[in-house]
């Protein structure tokens, strides 16, 4: 089947528990929560209810109710600056930031909301001096995400949300590379809104994710329509999780979802970062003996989340991902990955990298055959042509 080396965008292979959940809910539940009193709508509002308590458990929430399903990390992000901000609003974001958030913000700015952003240094790192220094009276967000998904590097999310939060802004964090990997607590670091995907270090099944809202904050939903509840009048209800859950939930996504935070909580979140440092590790190690490579971000693992971005001197990256897969069946990530600022912070736009993310059922034969292969394309042969098509996220 290859090695799968591309987990920042997609963990795979799942848990065995998560097929097995999600194959369950489709085949002996069928229907979704909240639409019906018969006893298989009673066990999909079961399902899912418990799945929200299990998430919420997770990240430190103590009402269930402020977690939101959403179809993404994306969507997430979308809600909470579409729901939150208005003309005149001023956010502070950094140049590390995924299209995710750089686009529903830039699409605000087009509409009266004031964006600064903050730059990070070469190592993808954001300073919190600058973050305080961008801080406004009027500022109403400050967004960033946890980990880059082209550098890996760690952000101080708590001490930049202690500093937004004395300055009387909110807190969005977009934790598509942490969640899964580092502990979040929401309440002990300070964050009011937190964007989560489900097929990433969650282990869930693409098509899930989560938004969570602290208590007070209200936001305009994306959608409105039928919530399965609350149908006696046309006004959108304000009650969460439902007034911000228009439209038939993914309840197989949902239970996959739930199973794959079960095997991360069996598994433990700290052997799961030491088992990934140890191959971020490795690969930092065994890059660093190539010659021509040039590794981008932070120099250690502890540094980094399981993210590790590469340039080599005389190659597109393009070229290197397209002959990783097609003769040493590697699956790699190459370009820009959807996060031209961040390239243009590290100074690799427009090209982009190889990036290389391992997950928990990479083996340690795998990063050798990796980095055996790389050699092989980078010491034993010429760089070739261009590929006609970059791969771009």
């Amino acid at each position: 089947m290859g090695i799968y080396l591309d987990n920042a965008a997609t963990t795979f292979p799942k848990p065995e528990q998560v097929y097995r959940a999600m194959d369950r809910a489709l085949r002996e539940i069928g229907v979704g929560p909240g639409r019906g009193s018969y006893s298989r709508g009673l066990d999909a509002t079961r399902l899912v209810f418990e799945a929200r308590e299990n998430i919420a458990r997770f990240f430190g929430v103590g009402d269930s109710s402020r977690i939101v399903f959403t179809h993404s990390a994306t969507e997430s992000l979308n809600l909470a600056v579409n729901g939150l901000l208005r003309p005149g609003d001023h956010v502070v974001s950094t140049t590390m930031e995924h299209n995710s958030l750089v686009r529903p913000l830039h699409r605000l700015a087009e509409k009266g909301v004031e964006i600064t952003w903050v730059e990070a240094d070469r190592t993808g790192l954001v300073d919190c001096g600058a973050i305080a220094a961008a801080l406004r009276p009027n500022t109403r967000l400050l967004a960033m995400s946890h980990c880059s998904n082209v550098t890996g590097t760690i952000q101080p999310v708590a001490e930049a949300a202690g500093l937004a939060g004395r300055a009387g802004a909110l807190v969005l964090v977009d934790a598509a590379q942490s969640a899964g990997l580092l502990e979040i607590d929401v309440r002990g670091m300070g964050i009011d809104l937190l964007a989560v995907p489900g097929h990433k270090g969650l282990y869930g099944p693409p098509g899930t994710g989560i938004l969570y809202v602290a208590e007070g904050i209200e936001l305009l939903p994306l959608l409105v329509g039928g919530t399965g509840g609350q149908s006696a009048g046309p006004g959108q209800p304000s009650d969460l999780p439902e007034g911000l859950e228009s439209g038939t939930p993914n309840t197989p996504g949902i239970a996959g979802l739930g199973a794959g935070i079960d095997f991360v909580r069996e598994t433990g979140l700290s052997s799961l970062r030491i088992r990934e440092c140890r191959q971020v590790g490795a690969l930092l190690e065994g890059l660093a003996g190539i010659p021509g490579i040039t590794i981008h971000g932070p120099r250690t693992a502890g540094e980094r989340c399981s993210v590790i971005s590469f340039t080599v001197a005389g190659f597109d990256p393009a070229v290197i991902g397209f002959r990783l897969d097609r003769e040493h069946d590697v699956s790699v990530r190459t370009g820009l990955q959807c996060a031209f600022s961040a390239h243009r912070a590290i100074g690799t736009w427009p090209e982009g990298t190889v990036r290389v993310s391992p997950g928990y059922f990479n083996t340690d034969d795998d990063i050798e055959a990796f980095l055996r292969a790389l050699r092989e394309i980078v010491l034993l042969s010429p760089p070739r042509h261009k590929v006609a098509k970059k791969e771009d996220s």
